[in-house]
C-alpha cells in the first residue's frame, strides 16, 4: 500500500477581469473517480492545501446536469460525504514528497485563483517531475503547473505534451469572455504543448512520467493510468 498526496486548492472564488468573485472550489467528480480509484485498488490518499484549509466543492460540480443526471449527482455527493480526507487536509507546505508514491492535483476553478501563483506548489510539483514519481493532473489543475519554474527561471513544464481544460471548453461554460486569463492559453506561452481533445469528451496525454486529462470525463481514466505506473 502507498500513500497518494492529492494537492487541492484553497479557493473557493475565482476573481474574474471585472473583480467579481465568481464562487467555485474544486471540482467533485475530478476528486471522487481518483479518490474511489486509489482507494479501491489498496492506496491511501492523504489531502494538502495551502495553509492547509479545508477545500471547497464548487456547487456547480454537483448539478445533475453536468453529472448525466440526479442519480449520479446523487452518488457523487455521497462519495463526497466518505471522503474524510478532504476534511483533514495537511498544510502544503509543510509536505514531504518521499513520503508520497504519486501526486494528484484535480481541477475546478480554483487552482486558477490560487495553485497558479502558489510558489510552494511549483516547488512541489518541480520536485515531483525531477523525481520520475508518477504526477496526475486533470482539467484547470494544469493551471498549477505555472507556477512550476525552475533555476533559470523558466518553467519546468516547457516541452511537454499535456491535456488541460481548453478555450473551447472555457467557451462553451461562458466563461470565457470574462476570465483574466485562458489555462491554453497561459500554458502555451509557458511554452507547454496543448493537446486538444474533443470538448468534454475523456482526453488524457502522458508525457515520461506526467499524465494529464482534459476535463472532469478524463478524470478516471487519468486515475487508471497513474495506477498501472504505480504497478
Amino acid at each position: 500500500m502507498s500513500k497518494i498526496l492529492f494537492v487541492v486548492t484553497g479557493a473557493d472564488t475565482w476573481t474574474l477581469a471585472d473583480g467579481t468573485e465568481h464562487p467555485t472550489g474544486f471540482w467533485a467528480e475530478e476528486a471522487v473517480a481518483p479518490y474511489e480509484a486509489f482507494r479501491a485498488a489498496g492506496h491511501d490518499v492523504v489531502v494538502a492545501t495551502p495553509g492547509g484549509v479545508e477545500p471547497t466543492v464548487d456547487r456547480a460540480s454537483l448539478a445533475p446536469e453536468v453529472n448525466g443526471g440526479q442519480e449520479n449527482a446523487d452518488r457523487i455527493a455521497k462519495a463526497l460525504e466518505s471522503f474524510a480526507e478532504l476534511r483533514r487536509p495537511v498544510r502544503l507546505e509543510d509536505v514531504r514528497l518521499d513520503d508520497y508514491a504519486a501526486v494528484f492535483y484535480p481541477g475546478g476553478h480554483g487552482p486558477m485563483e490560487d495553485l497558479a501563483v502558489n510558489a510552494d506548489s511549483g516547488r512541489l510539483l518541480a520536485r515531483a517531475l525531477e523525481s520520475g514519481r508518477p504526477l496526475g493532473v486533470v482539467c484547470h489543475g494544469p493551471a498549477a503547473l505555472l507556477a512550476a519554474a525552475g533555476a533559470d527561471g523558466e518553467n519546468v513544464f516547457a516541452g511537454y505534451e499535456v491535456a488541460a481544460f481548453t478555450n473551447a471548453e472555457e467557451v462553451q461554460g461562458g466563461l470565457a469572455d470574462r476570465a483574466k486569463w485562458l489555462l491554453q492559453d497561459r500554458l502555451t506561452e509557458a511554452g507547454v504543448t496543448v493537446r486538444a481533445g474533443e470538448p468534454w469528451a475523456p482526453h488524457v496525454v502522458t508525457d515520461r512520467n506526467l499524465v494529464t486529462g482534459q476535463n472532469p470525463a478524463s478524470s478516471a481514466p487519468l486515475a487508471e493510468e497513474l495506477l498501472k505506473r504505480l504497478g
